[in-house]
């Protein structure tokens, strides 16, 4: 079994090559076929003929298309971008600066879901048929349906608005911005680092509501997927071998049961960590939320592709790790798969 290993690693590492490869592809089509021309977004309209055909050698665009592929290849393996031309910096330091904000959103709002999505899920399987169940399928039916932004929308007017139970959008209030020194870039956990607890509070009032709606969608699909896979174990033998065997129901559930999922369960949190560290576009854009997210759009509307195609990088990289890394989990605590 041993040997084995050399060659599946080289499989895997030769699978993420050619992902990674592809989807560098797609963004350098992406940035060609556009409408927007590269140059004049970085000269402007009123530059002269002669600017432009320099800009345009310089930006490699005179070369043929395969070298220009090749020469972005080089650059991104490198970090290298480009420069944004909205914020006149280099994109790596600009993603740099906002990713922490979609991570700290992202990862709280997964933590929300599976300490809450598995429990549900695992009552709804053992009751099934119950209205605890039931409630558990109508949670998940909302949480597919309801359009984020609309929620978004409720949560503010009400929690926000009427209720002022948190606080209102961005990442922090304007007082005390600047107060913690930035280590992690993480908020929650500078502000526990310096020890100052009133910046953790008014950094908690603002990510709470964003990091339960992207929690709720996560919960969502953890739940159901959950439920279904325990739905599966319940029905079989073993899980009736031991209840005859007069081992408890939490043990036949909890011990047997749900200790067969966990290898499933490692992929599903992990596909929901990566679909909300993608997918928070709307999230972000709602609460002034200053991560990559709204950083991509806000490019994009600036017509500043560099920084697009950046931040889609990126963000497809972290996907397709991600997916690499619950295989490999999958891989440790599953024997049969090695």
């Amino acid at each position: 079994m041993a040997s084995g290993w050399p060659k599946k690693l080289a499989t895997t590492l030769l699978t993420v090559a050619v992902t990674l490869l592809g989807l560098l592809f797609v963004t350098f089509m992406i940035g060609r076929v556009m409408p927007i021309d590269p140059v004049l977004a970085v000269i402007g309209e009123r530059a002269t003929q002669a600017q432009y055909d320099e800009t345009f050698r310089q930006l490699g665009l005179d070369k043929p298309l395969l070298v220009q592929f090749g020469i972005y290849v080089g650059d991104v393996l490198q970090g290298d971008f480009g420069k944004s031309i909205r914020t006149g910096q280099q994109v790596s330091t600009d993603i740099a600066r906002v990713f922490p904000a979609t991570l700290e959103l992202a990862t709280l709002g997964t933590l929300m879901g599976v300490f809450l999505g598995v429990p549900l899920g695992v009552v709804a399987a053992v009751y099934r048929g119950s209205w605890i169940d039931q409630i558990a399928r109508l949670i998940g039916l909302i949480g597919y349906s309801m359009p984020i932004f609309w929620l978004g929308l409720v949560g503010l007017l009400v929690f926000y608005g009427m209720l002022d139970w948190v606080e209102g959008p961005g990442r922090l209030g304007v007082f005390y911005q600047g107060i913690v020194p930035t280590r992690t870039g993480l908020l929650l956990v500078d502000s526990l680092i310096a020890g100052d607890m009133t910046v953790f509070k008014d950094a908690f009032g603002h990510i709470i509501l964003p990091a339960s709606l992207l929690g709720y969608f996560s919960l969502a699909y953890i739940s159901r997927m959950t439920r279904s896979f325990m739905l599966e174990q319940l029905s079989a033998e073993y899980v009736t071998t031991a209840r005859v065997k007069g081992l408890s129901e939490w043990q036949v559930v909890w011990g047997h049961a749900f200790r067969n999922i966990r290898i499933q369960l490692v992929t599903v949190i992990a596909l929901a960590y990566a679909n909300l560290l993608e997918g928070s576009v709307l999230t972000e854009i709602i609460f002034a939320w200053p991560g990559i997210g709204q950083y991509i759009t806000t490019s994009l509307l600036a017509n500043d592709m560099n920084s697009v195609l950046g931040g889609t990088v990126v963000i497809g990289t972290i996907f397709v790790c991600l997916n690499i890394f619950s295989d490999l989990l999958y891989r440790v605590f599953d024997p049969r798969s090695k």
